[in-house]
């Protein structure tokens, strides 16, 4: 059985490791290869880098505006600093709010509600149980917040993986121009090197874009939404259940009925 006197434990910040690792070490891998078998600096390129670089944005920015591509920044910067559990976890939590308002009344959620102010959507959610709020007005204006977050974060993975379609697109471009300047200067030995540069490493920036950043960004963001969707939704049947003043032994019922076998929460054993 659970002890009587509950601490709420905070959430703590998570650093996503695994994105920065892997990002990072595909390209050092890269950078080694090529120190191997010749000068890293013949792989340097300006002109190239400005036709994948800014053909990119430049083509990105006209399907999304502004502040779609700034939302998108924000939302790759949050998912590698956040304050997450994992769903087994946030069940527990929950359970541990339950009781506590079962066992000394819903407003004694103000003592510790502020342990809670690390995740915004259950803080919310207590907040508005603690003011009084009917449980079926909170209960919608929860999932509402949940459809906004989800909308959020496809559109950020849309420009994600738009990005990655015009990468390639660029390399075409700059391949084409790369070509035609090398066969306009044949007359010049000196200047075909230096174009047909331009032709090959144009798809060697495309390449790195779009298969090491853009798409393994969008699948990352992807897990994560899938992720807090789910956290989310855990705190939502929990918030709603103290709305309800309900049995806490019913909401870990109910939280196991979504959690897989192997994270189920047996609370009250």
């Amino acid at each position: 059985m659970a002890d009587e006197e509950l601490r709420i434990s905070p959430a703590r910040q998570t650093f996503d490791l695994a994105t920065v690792v892997g990002i990072l070490g595909a390209f050092a891998l890269i950078a080694i290869a090529i120190s191997l078998e010749g000068s890293p600096t013949a792989f340097i390129n300006t002109t190239a880098i400005i036709i994948v670089l800014g053909g990119t944005f430049a083509a990105t920015l006209v399907c999304f505006s502004f502040g779609e591509m700034a939302q998108t920044v924000g939302v790759l910067s949050k998912t590698l600093f956040h304050s997450s559990r994992e769903p087994r976890e946030a069940a527990l939590h929950v359970l541990q709010i339950s009781y506590l308002a079962r066992r000394h009344g819903i407003l004694s959620l103000q003592a510790v509600i502020d342990q809670m102010r690390g995740e915004a959507f259950l803080f919310k959610g207590i907040a508005m149980i603690v003011d009084g709020i009917p449980g079926a007005e909170v209960d919608r204006l929860l999932r509402r917040d949940i459809e906004a977050m989800i909308v959020r974060h496809q559109k950020s993975v849309n420009v994600l993986r738009r990005a990655a379609e015009f990468a390639p697109a660029m390399v075409l471009i700059g391949t084409l121009i790369g070509l035609v300047q090398m066969l306009g200067g044949l007359d010049d030995p000196t200047t075909i090197g230096p174009r047909m540069a331009v032709a090959l490493l144009t798809t060697f920036y495309g390449a790195l874009l779009a298969n090491l950043v853009f798409t393994p960004l969008a699948a990352k963001l992807e897990r994560n939404s899938v992720m807090e969707e789910t956290i989310n939704n855990i705190y939502l049947i929990g918030v709603a259940s103290v709305g309800r003043q309900e049995n806490p032994r019913r909401l870990e019922m109910l939280l196991n009925s979504i959690l897989p076998p192997s994270d189920r929460v047996r609370f009250f054993e």
